[in-house]
């Protein structure tokens, strides 16, 4: 069986190797680039990469364009690596469909924690439907796909996993680190900011149906058809 594929960019070398370290013991398989032009020829040329580990501050092309550019032709997981703590770079991040932010300096066990909880929710599919239909959403879990009255939708990964988990879970009030825990798959430390944003851009992307996700007022969300 072969090794799940991960491309690791950053400018720091050293970086780079711990990282590959941390992975290559957990037995993946390991693709390194040193700036965001080398990434993409990577990522282009070779089709298995199944996840992407991006700094954001890097020569010739920077995390986010890398990432832009991605979005454009992938869902691929995308785990985004930042020095700076500053809210509007997570925020944009989210909005470029950045899966996971990770600020420097971190635990690379943590990091490894997160890769592995990415990887299983984008292959959980296990023996559930694969199928959920409500109020003219289709969702289709082995697909990828996402219609509103016969309509394709596209989603981010997240978004995709976040809309699944509302409508698994109709009509239950569900707090913020509920949804975290559940479609994150770890302890986010409550940030609630996290949910929220995400919540905002997928209710916009399903237009009226976007009124199917109600707020909770100082708990969280409910799906309501």
């Amino acid at each position: 069986m072969s090794k799940i594929k991960i491309l690791v960019v950053d400018d720091e070398s050293r970086m780079r190797k711990l990282v590959r370290d941390f992975l290559v013991r957990e037995d993946y398989e390991v693709l390194e680039a040193a700036d965001g032009e080398e990434a993409l020829d990577l990522f282009y040329r070779d089709k298995e990469i199944e996840l992407l580990i991006l700094d954001v501050m890097m020569p010739k092309m920077n995390g986010w364009e890398v990432c832009k550019e991605v979005r454009e032709t992938s869902k691929v997981p995308i785990i985004m690596l930042t020095a700076k703590g500053d809210e509007s770079d997570e925020l944009m991040g989210f909005d470029l469909g950045v899966d996971e932010y990770i600020s420097k300096p971190f635990s690379p066990k943590i990091l490894v924690a997160r890769v592995g909880a990415l990887l299983r929710r984008a292959n959980k599919l296990g023996d559930e439907a694969q199928l959920r239909e409500i109020g003219g959403i289709v969702l289709d879990k082995k697909a990828h796909l996402v219609s509103i009255d016969g309509q394709p939708i596209d989603l981010s990964f997240k978004e995709f996993e976040l809309l699944d988990y509302f409508m698994e879970n109709a009509g239950i009030a569900l707090s913020r680190e509920r949804i975290l825990n559940s479609v994150w798959n770890y302890d986010y430390f409550g940030d609630a900011r996290t949910i929220d944003t995400h919540v905002k851009k997928l209710r916009s992307k399903m237009g009226d149906k976007g009124d199917y996700i109600k707020t909770i007022w100082g708990m969280g969300y409910k799906f309501e058809c």
